[in-house]
């Protein structure tokens, strides 16, 4: 075989991915040092290639130490059978670590009567081959019986316990055919085995109480996969590097920089710094430095990676570093000496950012401050501090008010800047899970949004262009994050939608964010506003990470890279590699290739998404569970999605969406238009649509699923509020209380 090699006399890496792809046998160190004709000389050297390739995610090694290229599969493996959708049999690897990328499934190709004989929960030993977009599964041999775990909460009935699972998908329940010990009510993981229709359920885990408040994020944790534990080798690595040296840095520790942040935040990767100048502002973002302790190539960066970005839950955090790094050396902190990465800015009278400059820095902050707390100073309200130790008249109180100043001068400028280029405007409020010191759910409420939270967000943005400006200037690969224009096809509908309203919207004209902002001008504070928000929210794409720059469309920034929130964010961690190795600011840098840095923003824009639906069905379990105590009650609610099989609503100021199926609303034939988002009654004429408050009873609340389900409270007729003049007897109103223990907010 004729390839040509580097001068080093090994094959180039591509080289190496295109034998070890196109190979038909597994393909291992000998097989490739055959294929190159190799001498022995050069075997430890092909070593230490294949190594780097691996570390770098090219590559990764199957059992028996063949080589098969990230992302794809080994040429023999082991899968098992996950699904069996009439003669056709779904197999899934058994080991799949390709960090990010898309679990493969395989059609399991039946000769011989292999395929037709296995259940669901078996392990084969397969020979895969890739077909068109897809992949195949040539079974070899059939294995010793596997698993299918599943997450359910065990219950009695006839005798018998049986499996119900927690998402709110699955609509069947598996009789368990051992409980391990588990007993009524418990949260468990179980293995499913066996054909359809007979599938059964055995106990291999007791989770505990499925309705203690801590296990609505346990739930999450172990549905979507998100690794929750650090090994013991990763957390002594940690203990390790959180104890070297700040090493030669700029010194800011003058200078009265201040955090704010959430109340209850647990880590803190950003602090600010602003003074006014005769042309403006000099203004300073220091951001934890991440990537001095956590170096590319080490055990905590592949674990880093692995888990893409921190998941916050209500009752915890799960930490994409060992808290020793992400709680306490990395994290920001009131009077003590920290290792910042700083963005000094130069900002104009009008807030346009007209120089920076990035810098390895020591700080020394004056105060951690929760938001509350800042604007309360800022306002000169008498209203109570959060923070015990920040007493009005102390030198600690006068010199934090003295440094929000001019920081709050400056972001004056800053908001002109933002007016001028008129990024989307959507208020639309999240909610906040307030509990008590023992995770009980106090109240949940919307979040109150205050002018110290847009501050520190535009501080933020300023921070984040000037990385990628910075990045551009070196001609150095950026990680950008992009928001590109919504499609074609979902400004349609949303015009199609606003029809229905009396409001126009031309398709013709070049969409810009601020097109969206004058269709909610035009709304004004109209009762549907809320819901002509939640439709242009739908209209846009979904944000992700590449090296390709597209722009940022929401924010109306050409260009745009996430550099603030190193410490739960891998994305910020790769900018700030690149940046200093691209100005040579010391150790940790490095400048990835535009194929590793495609990998890394696919990998890492994936395990976001992961996070936010873990995040968003554990929200959902609290509000289920919140409203439990209400089942059987009428509640004030606002219809959030029509569809021909019924609506969605939601319960007005707590959330939590819940399905009333069509056959609820009596015998009448209810007709679907879905230009207009409603169901009509064909005979009264009665309508259900988009937007609409009308009173429904509560009829289900399960917090494992975090599913809620409404009825009509009277019957045909009752889409209106007090319709044919019948109220109801009790109506739940949402009743707002102050917290002091808060779902942590996140920024920009």
């Amino acid at each position: 075989m004729k390839n040509q090699k580097q001068k080093n006399g090994l094959p180039t890496r591509q080289q190496i991915i295109d034998f070890i792809s196109n190979s038909d046998t597994p393909a291992g160190k000998r097989e490739i040092a055959r294929a190159f004709g190799l001498h022995a000389q050069d075997k430890i050297a092909l070593k230490a290639l294949l190594k780097d390739m691996s570390d770098e995610g090219l590559i990764d090694s199957a059992p028996g130490r063949a080589f098969h290229k990230m992302g794809g599969l080994p040429k023999v493996t082991v899968l098992r059978i996950s699904d069996i959708e009439g003669d056709t049999v779904w197999a899934v690897p058994e080991r799949w670590e390709a960090e990010g990328i898309p679990v493969p499934r395989l059609r399991v190709r039946e000769r011989g009567g292999k395929g037709s004989a296995l259940g669901v929960g078996d392990r084969i030993l397969a020979r895969t081959e890739e077909a068109g977009k897809g992949w195949i599964a040539h079974p070899m041999k059939k294995l010793a019986k596997g698993e299918e775990l599943m997450l359910g909460v065990l219950r009695e009935e006839g005798g018998k316990l049986w499996l119900q699972g927690v998402e709110k998908k699955e609509r069947r329940d598996f009789l368990v055919s051992d409980a391990g010990g588990a007993e009524p009510g418990d949260l468990v993981l179980a293995e499913k085995a066996g054909r359809p229709p007979r599938i059964t359920a055995k106990v291999t885990q007791i989770l505990g109480d499925p309705f203690a408040p801590r296990s609505f994020s346990l739930i999450a944790i172990h549905k979507h996969g998100i690794p929750n534990v650090f090994s013991e080798e990763l957390l002594a690595e940690a203990a390790k590097v959180a104890k070297q040296g700040l090493g030669e840095r700029e010194d800011l520790r003058h200078l009265p920089i201040v955090a704010i942040d959430p109340a209850d935040a647990r880590d803190h990767d950003d602090a600010v710094w602003a003074e006014a100048t005769e042309g403006g502002w000099n203004a300073i973002v220091a951001i934890a430095d991440v990537s001095f302790y956590v170096r590319p190539g080490s055990e905590l960066d592949r674990e880093a990676r692995r888990r893409g970005n921190s998941v916050y839950f209500p009752d915890r955090v799960v930490p994409m570093l060992p808290e020793v790094l992400s709680a306490d050396v990395c994290s920001l902190k009131e009077g003590v000496d920290r290792a910042a990465l700083a963005c000094h800015m130069q900002i104009g009278k009008h807030g346009e950012l007209k120089r920076w400059r990035f810098s390895r820095a020591v700080v020394r902050l004056i105060g951690n401050v929760a938001y509350e707390d800042a604007q309360a100073i800022t306002d000169k309200s008498d209203a109570p501090l959060l923070d015990p130790g920040l007493r009005r008249g102390t030198e600690r109180y006068d010199a934090i008010a003295a440094a929000l100043k001019p920081l709050w001068d400056c972001w004056g400028a800053l908001t002109k800047a933002r007016a001028k280029r008129e990024p989307l405007d959507l208020d639309l409020p999240e909610r906040r899970i307030v509990l008590d010191e023992k995770g009980r759910i106090l109240s949940v409420a919307p979040r109150e949004r205050l002018d110290a939270h847009k501050l520190i967000e535009d501080y933020m943005i300023a921070a984040n262009v000037a990385a990628a400006k910075a990045l551009e200037a070196k001609k150095a690969p950026v990680m950008y994050r992009i928001h590109e224009p919504p499609a074609r096809e979902k400004l349609v509908a949303l015009k199609e939608y606003l029809k229905t309203l009396d409001v126009e919207f031309a398709l013709g004209q070049v969409i810009q964010p601020k097109t969206f902002n004058h269709i909610l001008k035009r709304v004004g504070e109209s009762d549907f506003r809320d819901d002509v928000m939640q439709q242009v929210l739908r209209t846009q794409t979904q944000a992700y990470y590449g090296p390709a720059n597209a722009g940022h469309f929401g924010l109306a920034l050409g260009s745009y890279a996430h550099f603030t929130s190193p410490i739960r964010r891998y994305s910020d961690l790769v900018v700030h590699r690149a940046l200093v190795a691209a100005y040579a600011l010391g150790p940790g840098g490095v400048l990835e290739d535009q194929a590793s840095m495609e990998r890394t923003g696919t990998s890492i824009s994936q395990l976001e998404r992961r996070a936010m639906e873990a995040e968003r069905d554990t929200i959902d379990r609290y509000v289920a569970a919140y409203l439990a105590s209400h089942v059987g009650e009428v509640v004030e609610a606002r219809i959030t999605g029509v569809q021909p099989f019924g609506f969605f609503a939601t319960v007005e100021g707590v959330g939590g969406d819940g399905l009333v199926p069509a056959r609820a609303l009596g015998t009448e034939y209810f007709r679907y238009d879905e230009a207009g988002q409603r169901l009509v009654g064909d005979e009264s004429g009665d309508e259900f649509k988009l937007g609409q408050r009308l009173q429904l009873r509560l009829a289900e609340a399960n917090p494992v699923s975090g599913a809620l389900r409404f009825e009509l409270p009277d019957g045909k007729g009752s889409a209106g509020r007090g319709a044919h003049g019948r109220g109801p007897k009790r109506v739940i109103k949402h009743r707002g209380r102050p917290a002091n223990i808060r779902h942590q907010g996140r920024k920009r």
